[in-house]
């Protein structure tokens, strides 16, 4: 139990820079959406190539002069039936573009002007800060959220982390009038102690001081459970409106299991002991290792699996080690396994490259510029040779004075990224007049912000090709970068999994698909200490699967509220089986990677967690200890299980019957993939309508088969279960994916189908599966 943990964070810190208004100054959100809707007239931003005139106008007024003239060429001379001027915004700085109001009609008309490139809705009646619980269909106010789950009304999340800064606004108890549920024996210990109806328990288990040095225990408890924060934004104004967790009327409690030096085994234990103890409902687990380790000298896995024996829901990182394949850590099974992906929000900047005329699109945390409203165009540098900026020595810093130097980035995984953070101060403090960083090619379109300080636009690595082509063409390869100052919403493809997210197979029990599930981990705006290791509050931004477990945990927290009597695994099962397969944006499309490929199954488990469908899920696939005890009898043996199960002597291989991965009755169904048919069994239990009628419907490709029998389950009552085989057949060295999902009205109970070919070294094995006759 000596091995050490890590903190599945160090992806991002952040600052911010004042932002532009989104709405008309001195105007009202709700007049102005109620007027939208009811005139026809919607406010677009436009995005359109810079004017040709402005390089003649003199400086100031007359290049805004410029601007707007050029962006009033694109829009009708009259004003919208009740009066209101078309033009609401001329962006300079921003980017080359506008917004205005403008009928659907009449934008088609704006798209078809010469210099016109894109348009997309303005979002200004967005109201979460995070912006992640409305982006995943939780809205304050009558509706599901209060009214469905309570907002998780008397649940409490406990958290193994860093510590918690108590005195935070996220973590005040105004709404929660009621006190933690009687069973609650928690108490709140140390100097960050400022308990409360929200804050029930906090405590150190790595000395006496509770406080939170890092900003990472902040930031996940009130991704999961922070209260409402009316005009939250971050340090200097962005992204404004009202910050909550997943699950804002539950209670939290913070149990410190982390210092500088890391997570010890030992601490991870003591804190998932205390937690079980104290009585919480729902433990969020965002550490991890970098490598996997038999269950049986798993910390985690351990206290997880006793935590899970007496009712608690455990829900853990699955690792930043991604996208390699196998990368995945906390994957036992009785864990719920969460990855990340991203969310429909950007911070936008460009990069204008003046000889082609295009702005080039990018993303700045800081978007600040060291020299004031200073648009002017440099020389782009871009040097092969010193493609990660490495300029060192007299000489070649002198090259970087006075241009924009194109760098790219070395890897998004290096702790806290100082590495590229003092490069690129270097580089800065040789007199470059700005930085564009791109992205790796192993990173792809996920770009993970960083505050590298003024001047710094990150881009995609499919956007840094088109720059570095531009710098190398010729010697007319002058560049601006632009900053936006707005939070853009909206963006597509979203979700999409993040380069960092850990991927399947588990390599310790490859027959069980991991990770679960994909909630939103990529650059995540949440509650943080006024100074901090990571950065400086009251919000800040981070990255990682760190931050996608507590979305899920918060996710949890809420069934729970709604179904108190509702297993574990009943839980997971409903947030694997009601998760979205497709882009949240409506586009209707697969969830893809970071390099815009199709994610596959390793990557994104059962699919993008829904909280509004995983309240309702109509069946649930149950477990129980001793059905996962079984499961580790046939994987490890009655010695694994005694260190697992604590000596418990109703756990025993001996009294069990031994469960085979595929055998389990997992969500989600993995197989050896064989020409000779395969046969597993199901159990759902009903837990929606008490009469109900399901129909299965299967989706595969055409190399497998599955039959599955019955077709059809009849339920007659609340609670009842019914078992169904799944016949596959198939045959091709790749793996093959397909889905089985029961339908009944608006019940659909989908459970990703993965079969895996036996070639290769895949220890261990998928175990006996019973061989089904033709």
């Amino acid at each position: 139990m000596a091995s050490v943990a890590h903190i599945l964070l160090p992806l991002v810190v952040a600052a911010f820079v004042p932002a532009l208004s989104y709405v008309n100054p001195g105007g009202n959100l709700h007049q102005e959406a109620e007027w939208e809707q009811n005139s026809g007239y919607r406010t677009h931003i436009v995005l359109v190539r810079p004017p040709a005139d402005t390089a003649d106008a003199a400086a100031g007024d007359g290049v805004l002069v410029a601007h707007r003239r050029w962006h009033e060429s694109f829009l009708p001379t009259a004003p919208t039936d009740s009066g209101e001027p078309r033009l609401v915004h001329s962006y300079t700085e921003a980017f080359s573009g506008f917004a205005a109001r403008l009928t659907d009609a009449e934008l088609e008309a704006v798209s078809k002007k010469p210099g016109f490139v894109r348009a997309f809705p303005d979002r200004t009646l967005q109201l979460m800060t995070t912006h992640t619980p409305e982006f995943l269909g939780l809205r304050q106010g009558p509706g599901f959220w209060r009214d469905v789950a309570g907002y998780g009304k008397g649940v409490v999340v406990g958290l193994l982390d860093a510590g918690i800064y108590g005195a935070h606004p996220s973590f005040a108890d105004h709404g929660m009038e009621a006190p933690p549920p009687a069973k609650w024996k928690g108490s709140c210990q140390g100097s960050a102690s400022r308990c409360n109806n929200k804050l029930v328990g906090v405590r150190s288990l790595v000395g006496d001081d509770s406080r939170d040095d890092f900003g990472h225990g902040t930031h996940t408890a009130s991704t999961a459970a922070g209260n409402f924060v009316a005009g939250a934004s971050s340090r200097d104004g962005m992204a404004r409106g009202t910050a909550a967790g997943v699950a804002p009327g539950a209670h939290v409690a913070m149990y410190k299991v982390c210092t500088a030096k890391g997570c010890a085994s030992s601490a991870v234990l003591a804190g998932m002991d205390a937690a079980v103890r104290d009585g919480v409902d729902v433990v969020s687990i965002s550490l991890g290792g970098n490598e996997t380790f038999r269950f049986d000298r798993d910390p985690v896995a351990i206290g997880a699996f006793g935590a899970v024996s007496r009712g608690v829901t455990v829900v853990c990182a699955a690792g930043n080690y991604g996208p390699k394949p196998g990368s995945v850590v906390n994957d036992a099974p009785w864990v719920i396994t969460v990855g990340a992906g991203s969310v429909d929000r950007s911070f936008r900047a460009g990069v204008r490259l003046v000889t082609k005329g295009v702005t080039v699109a990018g993303e700045a945390i800081n978007q600040q510029l060291v020299v004031k409203n200073d648009t002017s165009s440099r020389p782009l540098l871009y040097s092969e040779e010193r493609r990660s900026c490495n300029y060192s020595g007299q000489e070649e810093e002198g090259k970087v004075a006075g241009k924009i130097v194109v760098c790219e980035a070395v890897d998004n995984l290096l702790p806290y990224n100082t590495s590229e953070k003092s490069i690129l101060r270097a580089v800065k403090a040789a007199g470059a007049a700005g930085v564009v960083l791109i992205n790796t090619k192993a990173d792809g379109y996920t770009t993970v912000l960083y505050d590298y300080g003024p001047d710094v636009v990150q881009v995609t690595a499919a956007d840094g090709a088109k720059i570095t082509s531009y710098a190398t063409s010729s010697s007319s390869n002058a560049a601006a970068v632009t900053f936006s100052h707005e939070t853009v919403l909206g963006v597509r493809p979203s979700p999409t999994v993040a380069s960092f997210s850990a991927r399947g197979p588990s390599t310790v029990t490859p027959g069980v698909l991991k990770p679960d599930v994909l909630a939103p981990g990529l650059n995540i705006l949440a509650a943080f200490p006024p100074q901090a290791l990571l950065g400086a509050g009251p919000f800040n931004l981070l990255s990682g699967t760190s931050m996608s477990t507590p979305h899920v945990s918060g996710v949890a927290a809420l069934i729970k509220s709604a179904h108190p009597d509702w297993s574990p695994a009943a839980i997971k099962s409903a947030i694997m089986t009601t998760s979205d397969a497709v882009d949240r944006n409506g586009g209707g499309g697969p969830i893809l990677d970071e390099q815009r490929r199709k994610a596959d199954a390793y990557a994104t488990g059962a699919g993008h967690v829904n909280p509004v469908k995983a309240t309702d899920p109509g069946l649930v696939y149950d477990l129980s200890a001793a059905d996962y005890a079984g499961y580790i009898c046939a994987l490890l043996g009655d010695a694994a299980l005694a260190v697992i199960a604590r000596n418990d002597t109703s756990l025993s291989c001996a009294k069990l019957p031994k469960t085979t991965e595929a055998e389990l009755n997992y969500p989600t169904i993995t197989v050896p993939l064989r020409p000779a048919p395969v046969t597993v069994r199901r159990t759902v239990t009903n837990v929606g309508p008490a009469a109900s009628t399901y129909t299965a419907k299967v989706d595969a490709p055409k190399t497998m088969t599955v039959r599955v029998s019955p077709e059809t389950l009849v339920f007659g009552k609340a609670g009842e279960k019914k078992t169904f085989t799944v016949t596959l057949s198939g045959h091709g060295a790749d793996v093959l994916e397909g889905s089985l999902s029961w339908i009944s009205g608006q019940h659909v109970v989908r459970s990703p189908i993965v079969a895996v070919p036996e070639h290769g070294a895949r220890p261990p094995s998928f175990g006996r599966v019973s061989a089904a006759s033709e």
